[in-house]
């Protein structure tokens, strides 16, 4: 640093004496020397500019290095737990994706090689825009399924859990503008209305009031409220009376108002003095069609277990019909639904086999896919948001020993079963409602395979789950919670082979927590003998 202080005075004294004279011997003209004692002090003025420079720039450093310091030391001391939490799995996201890339920027203005060269090689490693939207409309989702406001989750207010987790005005407006960008004006109002609410509130920001109500109020249009867009549209103005979008936008708004006004042959009314919040307007509909009851399961609103069907349900230990290696240390088998048939296994895996599984699984985690229908090809679908790894039994001996589990239980061979997949939904993760089985209209789904349809699902629960992650049946309005070790168990087909559809389910969105879930698609070539054909369709 005094090394390249002295270079930096060097260089200014040589700029200003040049500028002021090209001749020699300045000395010999007491005015001139003069003029180098004003010089001088401009020159330390320069560099005391330049020291403050450097420590404000330091300080930021500094303030930046504290803030992470006890942010790191929270996050590594239980770092499944710390991305449980949606909001904090979000804001790891938009560090690492936009505000890390802003303090290379700060450092770059100097040589800071060690840093950079640190950075670059960390950066192939860091997620990109693409996870930071992912990350942000992930929070959404969990906003509508759940049906929570902004400010829920703008202050850490999760159902049951409360933490110091909070999104700023600049993070409001960010998910704001995720939303804005992906033409979603449901939640770009939703979050630009927290950001100003939080801004009106006295929290500092970078981003101005303008930039607020210039996306809210477009936004609002866009959800055909004319009254509120112009309401929102005025108070920009009366801000910042030269932003031209604005002004004319506001006639726009106020012409396209009054016209309908004038069609429908009404009269102004004043825009009501409530705020924006969660049910102002209503959520456009989407791709799917039991996304209500779905949703609402999820909560856990709806269920259809009452007492008559609850009476149905028993508990028994489950020995394989006298399968040797059930005899001495038979399953607890439990009813979970009596039509169709839905049993959870406690104590299926033990804690060590949970921990291997995990440890074999964790390199190999991959964005999770499904089975296309018309190709048979695996491909990722924004409906399925997980990250999964498939094993076989050859990875390891406790892999073999539940896939031996899995037949010993059920009755069923698991040698033409599909490998163990391991999936670990994180913050926002879903598969929404779908069927295992392959319908008639997608006669390909398993043919590469050469083993059939899928004949039953067996699914462990590797942990349990703060809030949210059920497995729901929209159709007969059941929910199961995951409990960790436990496993539950259904057949997709009846025993003639016909699809269940029934059976039609979704793991919910993860609200808190890092649900983690292995499971064994059963197949049907093998099970001829185990599990032979009935008389009937429905059998």
């Amino acid at each position: 640093m005094r090394k390249f202080l002295s270079y930096v005075l060097w260089a200014l004294l040589w700029c200003c004496c040049c500028c002021q004279t090209t001749r020699a011997e300045i000395f010999t003209s007491i005015s001139q020397m003069t003029d180098l004692i004003y010089t001088e002090k401009e020159l330390v003025q320069s560099l005391r500019e330049y020291i403050k420079a450097e420590e404000s720039k330091l300080a930021a450093v500094k303030s930046w290095a504290n803030k992470l310091d006890d942010l790191t030391r929270v996050s590594t001391s239980d770092p499944e737990n710390y991305l449980g939490h949606p909001v904090n799995a979000y804001k790891l996201m938009k560090r690492l994706n936009t505000e890390w890339s802003e303090l290379e920027s700060l450092v770059l203005q100097n040589p800071s090689d060690g840093f950079i060269s640190n950075m670059s090689a960390h950066r192939q490693y860091f997620p990109d825009e693409e996870d930071e939207t992912g990350a942000a409309k992930a929070l959404m989702r969990l906003q509508d399924t759940y049906q929570l406001d902004s400010e829920a989750f703008s202050r850490g207010k999760l159902p049951g859990v409360h933490s110091n987790a909070l999104l700023t005005v600049d993070d409001c407006f960010d998910m704001g503008k995720t939303a804005y960008n992906d033409a979603d004006y449901y939640h770009a109002v939703l979050w630009m209305q927290q950001a100003l609410k939080q801004l009106d509130a006295g929290e500092e920001a970078v981003v101005s009031k303008v930039d607020i109500l210039d996306y809210l109020s477009y936004s609002v249009y866009q959800m055909g409220d004319l009254p509120r867009a112009i309401e929102l549209t005025r108070r920009l103005v009366a801000i910042d009376s030269s932003h031209q979008r604005a002004g004319g936008n506001l006639r726009y708004f106020e012409r396209l108002l009054f016209k309908q006004l004038n069609e429908m042959n009404q009269n102004y009314e004043p825009v009501s003095e409530e705020p924006i919040q969660l049910g102002t307007y209503s959520r456009p509909k989407d791709h799917l069609p039991e996304r209500e009851a779905y949703e609402a399961l999820c909560r856990g609103e709806g269920l259809k277990m009452n007492e008559a069907r609850r009476s149905r349900l028993f508990c028994r230990y489950q020995d394989g019909k006298m399968n040797p290696r059930l005899l001495l240390r038979p399953m607890k088998e439990e009813d979970e639904w009596d039509s169709p048939h839905i049993v959870r296994y406690l104590d299926m895996l033990s804690d060590e086999e949970i921990g291997k599984i995990k440890e074999l699984a964790k390199p190999r985690l991959a964005r999770a896919t499904v089975r296309d229908p018309k190709t048979g090809v695996l491909t990722t679908a924004n409906y399925r948001v997980s990250k999964s790894a498939w094993l076989e039994g050859t990875d390891d001996p406790v892999i073999e020993r539940v896939n031996q589990r899995i037949e010993d239980i059920t009755g069923l061979t698991v040698d033409t079963a599909e490998l163990l997949q391991v999936a670990n939904y994180g913050v926002g993760g879903q598969y929404e409602p779908h069927y295992d089985f392959s319908r008639k209209d997608e006669p390909d789904a398993f043919k590469r395979l050469g083993t059939g349809n899928r004949v039953a699902t067996f699914l462990n629960y590797m942990t349990d789950v703060e809030a949210g992650g059920a497995t729901v049946f929209p159709d007969f309005g059941a929910a199961i919670r995951p409990r960790k070790g436990t496993a539950v168990f259904w057949y997709n087909l009846f025993k003639s082979g016909e699809g269940d559809y029934r059976t039609r389910h979704a793991a919910c969105p993860v609200l808190v927590g890092s649900k983690w879930v292995s499971n064994k698609w059963i197949h049907e070539r093998g099970q001829e003998f185990r599990r032979p054909c009935g008389l009937t369709e429905v059998d």
